[in-house]
């Protein structure tokens, strides 16, 4: 029970989970880290076990520190209970005493209660000495800054004056655009020219599965500003015409075979497009919850999907050993998804043949198409 860190189930929450398990088996597989210590499903190896079944669904989680497994066996269990107030703030002062450096903001987004509450159990804790203060924190978005934020003063000139100091903002906004702009388009051609130089021109086999994260183009509504943050200074990207081309000429076929294909919001119609071009019907899709939301004109996308595509006879999971839609892992690096998904295809398809499409980081045991495809990791 060493991360068993909620506190148990009731007689009729611990009921109802057994009584689920007895109809359809576990339905959420339980997660272990490399040493075999269960992190999240305490209760469902108890009631297995107690029933006499010797397996159920497994999900290995290596590399985590001891807080980072703490804090993550804290997410999975409050995301799917009722806690009280006593027992919410009672997760806080834990979590605080493992990752200090966590922003309030953060850690209320975990628990799901107000900023201000876990501000105020921290403030508590400090006073109290039961945990030190931290002139820095680290935020939703994984990027450090101080606590307590500086004040920002500024003289308001006299009112004849205004219209020159705009005038000269003005002029200072156009020189850095400028600048940036000029920036932006040398390094997308150096990094667009690297990338025809290591792409291969064609994949040499058929794979029964296939995970891809297209370069997709995004509209915008100024071609000199709209891109000054975009995936261009990251990577080459491309029209949607091109990338339907191009992977159907990749994997194009009638034989039988699964696509796991990234979509953004407003690239859903083009990534089904894509799906379709290469042969796939679309099932399904899992929805990765970034827990940090970014921008957009209609809302402010805070997940991406994985569509999921069969073609031919493709057999569907087995019953029972399906994830959940949704996962919940903070966004990292730009355009790096969580290792959960690979990890969960692995699990799903085991001794098959896998190949990964716009590959950068390659990884144990699946082949790689890419622009920066290297050498697999260790």
């Amino acid at each position: 029970m060493k991360y068993q860190l909620l506190p148990a189930l009731t007689a009729e929450e611990y009921a109802a989970l057994e009584a689920s398990i007895v109809e359809h088996g576990v339905l959420v597989p339980v997660e272990y880290d490399e040493n075999g210590e269960i992190l999240d499903g305490h209760h469902r190896v108890a009631i297995c076990e107690s029933l006499g079944l010797v397996d159920w669904p497994r999900f290995v989680r290596k590399g985590l520190t001891e807080a980072e497994k703490r804090k993550l066996a804290r997410e999975l269990n409050v995301s799917r209970r009722h806690l009280s107030s006593a027992q919410k703030k009672a997760v806080i002062e834990d979590q605080l005493r493992d990752t200090l450096s966590i922003s309030s903001r953060a850690i209320a987004a975990m628990v799901g209660v107000d900023h201000k509450t876990v501000s105020a159990v921290r403030k508590r804790l400090v006073k109290g000495g039961e945990i030190p203060h931290h002139d820095e924190v680290e935020g939703r978005d994984g990027v450090k800054q101080p606590a307590r934020k500086t004040i920002k003063t500024a003289f308001m000139p006299e009112t004849e004056n205004r219209r020159e100091l705009m005038k000269v903002a003005k002029d200072l906004r156009a020189e850095n655009q400028k600048a940036r702009h000029a920036v932006r388009l040398a390094h997308m051609d150096i990094v667009a020219e690297k990338g025809r130089a290591s792409a291969p021109e064609a994949v040499e086999r058929a794979y029964p599965v296939y995970y891809a994260d297209p370069p997709w183009r995004y509209g915008v509504r100024s071609e000199v500003t709209g891109r000054e943050k975009s995936a261009e200074n990251h990577y080459p990207t491309m029209p949607t015409d091109e990338i339907v081309a191009l992977m159907t000429r990749l994997i194009g076929g009638d034989w039988p075979a699964v696509l796991f294909l990234w979509a953004t919001n407003p690239m859903l119609p083009d990534a089904l497009r894509v799906m379709e071009g290469c042969g796939f019907t679309y099932v399904h899709h899992w929805i990765w919850d970034k827990e940090v939301a970014g921008t957009g004109y209609w809302g402010r996308d805070r997940h991406e999907l994985l569509l999921i595509g069969r073609r031919g006879d493709v057999a569907a999971p087995l019953p029972g050993s399906q994830p959940e839609t949704v996962h919940r892992e903070r966004k990292g690096r730009h355009s790096a998804k969580p290792e959960f998904y690979a990890e969960t295809i692995e699990r799903l398809y085991p001794a098959m043949a896998r190949l990964e499409l716009f590959c950068r980081s390659p990884r144990p045991g699946w082949d790689a198409w890419g622009y920066e495809a290297g050498e697999a990791a260790e």
